[in-house]
């Protein structure tokens, strides 16, 4: 495995040695909705706050626009419950009904774009591949794996699939880092978490049952973001 990879191989076996951790814990059933609404709450404040990082509030309300309607015509909401259906298949404990599998595909989703989208994954990534430093995906590692038992405690199994996404996401950052360090300024990565953070409050929201958000669908909001902060 290439030296630049090492940061992010050991954030992902984290994210999963968390979620089989959590897999095992079960709470009585009042007790996991108490803790799956805290959670919700914990990922709203999360959202929020990195909402708020946007120094130009039209570029995230531009790209989650622009991107809501490329992911209703690509319809990725339908594809990523085909995937959490398939990757229920592969768990061993993967139950086959249709309210498991929208659990699976929650807590796939949800952890996903909580480990991917920040400054953390991106700087972490740019100092793995530029200087073989892995200090930042070091400590990333620490505070997923922490929250990956949690969440898989609540949401599932999915979210021990979530490693994938964030490997090959921060592995590709740090693979081409040489090549893409120069775009990603400090704004670009004020937009891109910016627009990340509303995906984030709205899976809080979808998690407190307040709205049935097609988040999977308004994902090219964040390339368009960082596409955007890039020409302003």
């Amino acid at each position: 495995m290439q030296v630049a990879l090492w940061g992010s191989f050991v954030n992902a076996a984290a994210i999963i040695g968390g979620a089989l951790l959590g897999s095992v814990v079960k709470f009585p059933e009042k007790m996991g909705e108490t803790i799956m609404q805290a959670l919700a709450l914990a990922i709203l404040i999360i959202g929020i706050s990195m909402g708020l990082e946007s120094s130009i509030l039209l570029i995230p309300i531009s790209a989650l626009v622009l991107g809501s309607i490329v992911g209703e015509k690509l319809n990725i909401e339908a594809a990523i419950e085909r995937l959490g259906e398939s990757l229920q298949k592969m768990s061993a404990r993967g139950e086959k009904n249709k309210a498991s599998t929208s659990s699976f595909t929650q807590g796939f989703l949800t952890a996903t774009l909580v480990y991917c989208i920040g400054a953390m994954a991106v700087i972490g990534g740019l100092n793995s591949g530029l200087t073989g430093d892995h200090q930042v995906l070091y400590a990333k590692s620490m505070l997923d794996g922490t929250t990956a038992i949690l969440f898989s405690a609540s949401l599932g199994i999915g979210v021990a699939f979530s490693a994938f996404p964030v490997f090959v996401y921060q592995g590709t950052i740090a693979l081409l880092a040489t090549s893409i360090a120069p775009l990603l300024s400090e704004s670009v990565i004020q937009e891109l978490t910016a627009t990340g953070g509303m995906l984030i409050v709205g899976i809080g929201l979808n998690m407190l049952g307040l709205t049935k958000l097609r988040l999977g669908n308004m994902l090219p909001a964040i390339i368009i973001a960082a596409l955007l902060a890039v020409l302003a």
